[in-house]
């Protein structure tokens, strides 16, 4: 990982994000502080070096994307974190977002069913001395084994909210996660009020890769 270069370059572009996601409504000093942080580009091929600041979505291998920085700040602060929360995170990706979660003070458990992009994460994140829990499974199953959990984020566009996930939130915590089975999904914001009962709210729409079959290769 010794390629990893942070220039006063991309420091300067990360400012200039960072003030377009001012701009686009993400005002959560924590948020911001976080994407200055944590540097875009490593989660990258070198060859998009130039384009890791832009507001724009790339391929990551295995036909996965790593989000738009918009769409990692703003469902970042849906979840309303708190240090400490304990975070499940369905779809490590390229890891950029587990980052986030982990400079915001979260303790990340975090989900891949992909076991290339489980093994690139693990090696990237380990590169900043974040120790998030990553795990290669199925992320339908959410990990039972560290649950209830504070907060639920998830990064592809599911079908429906899985019940399992339902189940390993806390009661008063709150579920963040893309709904709908076509290109596009809607933004929810789902807070469990009892056992039982959900409260949903729904975010505008946004555009995610599918969260996979529950086979797992």
């Amino acid at each position: 990982m010794n390629h990893l270069k942070d220039t006063f370059k991309h420091k300067g572009m990360r400012n200039i994000l960072i003030n377009e996601l001012k701009e686009k409504g993400i005002n959560n000093q924590d948020i911001l502080n976080a994407f200055e942080k944590i540097p875009r580009h490593f989660f990258l091929d070198l060859a998009f070096e130039e384009q890791a600041y832009s507001n724009m979505a790339f391929q990551i291998g295995s036909g996965q994307t790593i989000s738009h920085p918009y769409t990692v700040a703003f469902q970042t602060d849906l979840l309303e974190i708190e240090k400490g929360d304990k975070i499940l995170e369905i779809g490590t990706g390229s890891g950029f977002q587990t980052c986030i979660l982990c400079a915001l003070g979260s303790k990340v458990f975090s989900i891949e069913r992909h076991r290339d992009l489980h093994l690139k994460a693990k090696q990237i994140i380990h590169h900043f001395n974040f120790n998030p829990k990553l795990f290669f499974g199925d992320g339908y199953q959410g990990n039972q084994s560290y649950a209830p959990y504070d907060k639920i984020l998830v990064t592809c566009g599911a079908p429906e909210i899985p019940a399992e996930l339902k189940k390993q939130l806390k009661v008063g915590g709150i579920m963040v996660i893309p709904v709908g089975e076509g290109v596009e999904q809607k933004m929810i914001k789902l807070t469990k009020l009892n056992d039982d009962e959900f409260n949903l709210r729904e975010y505008g729409t946004f555009k995610f890769v599918p969260m996979l079959e529950r086979t797992v290769k």
